[in-house]
């Protein structure tokens, strides 16, 4: 989430109540999760064991529970004793919880000739284009954009909270949620089918490329970036983090794990688990996913293995 405009890290040191190191004179320009961030963006880190990866990462400003870590040259450190809490004052003062209170919001943009049918939440700040048809009890939340020529199937979410928690066992609740403050933005010529959930980036975007054709009942997870002229089948589940490069095909049942990548043109057959990074213009079946050609060979070969064990058996 970017700030409406560049904001003094001692501001926020003031609003937290943190202790400001390095860099004090410098200003943010957002704030955003560890996956998610860019340079002038603001990001926190309350474990020893992600400290480093913190540092080193293109974050300008660290919200941080230790003093001691050599700070790299250029960024703000801004130590408090709860950097969860702290983050999320954040996102809760530039993004506060704003209630609908009609249908379709006042606030939102609805281009010319979109047809919008009965029942159609549309929330706050929300842009959609010109020539969609979004079908009954379609639901788009806060801060969502969609694109021309649109179309939404009946019963579809759009901008669902991020399923992300941070999580810590040594108190009385351990799943704290992370406030959502990012978005989703549907490009050009996109179709969804009925009954999909799209979640909101958690504090970025989860982004479907022009030209994505998506069946029923399909999941996207949080901040997944989705290519151009994909085809996802029913009952697809895509966890958050995950990259789609474009034309992309995942058939009907496939379930892809967090924070990888499916090259370009790759096919992901039906059923299949999808547990790293795989290349593009290959065809994958199984869990986990290897090349379909020989997971077919494998196939054949376990039908065959009572028919081997019997010769083997025979010889005796």
């Amino acid at each position: 989430m970017k700030f409406p405009s560049p904001v003094a890290a001692s501001w926020i040191a003031k609003l937290i109540n943190a202790e400001l190191l390095g860099n004090t004179t410098a200003e943010a320009t957002g704030i955003n999760e560890i996956h998610k961030v860019e340079a002038g963006d603001l990001v926190f880190v309350d474990h020893p064991k992600y400290y480093n990866k913190c540092l080193k990462s293109d974050a300008s400003f660290i919200i941080i529970n230790t003093k001691e870590v050599e700070i790299p040259e250029g960024k703000t450190l801004l130590v408090c004793d709860e950097p969860f809490e702290a983050y999320q004052k954040i996102v809760n003062h530039f993004r506060p919880f704003e209630p609908l209170v009609k249908a379709i919001s006042d606030t939102a943009i609805i281009g010319k000739e979109t047809l919008i049918m009965p029942n159609v939440v549309i929330g706050n700040h929300v842009k959609i284009g010109h020539h969609c048809i979004i079908h009954p009890n379609v639901t788009i939340l806060d801060h969502c954009e969609i694109g021309n020529h649109v179309v939404i199937q009946a019963g579809t979410v759009i901008g669902s909270d991020a399923f992300y928690y941070n999580s810590k066992k040594n108190r009385e609740v351990w799943f704290k949620k992370m406030s959502s403050c990012g978005t989703v933005v549907i490009e050009d010529n996109v179709e969804i089918g009925a009954c999909c959930t799209i979640d909101r980036g958690v504090s970025s975007e989860t982004r479907i490329g022009k030209g994505t054709i998506i069946d029923n009942m399909v999941h996207i997870g949080h901040d997944t970036l989705v290519g151009k002229n994909c085809l996802f089948a029913a009952q697809v589940g895509i966890a958050g983090v995950v990259v789609i490069e474009d034309g992309v095909t995942l058939w009907g049942q496939a379930g892809i794990g967090k924070t990888l990548t499916i090259g370009e043109n790759a096919i992901v057959l039906g059923q299949t688990g999808v547990t790293g990074t795989i290349a593009g213009n290959k065809s994958y079946w199984g869990t986990p996913a290897i090349d379909a050609t020989a997971k077919h060979r494998e196939a054949v070969w376990m039908r065959r293995l009572p028919e081997l064990w019997k010769k083997v058996m025979d010889t005796k």
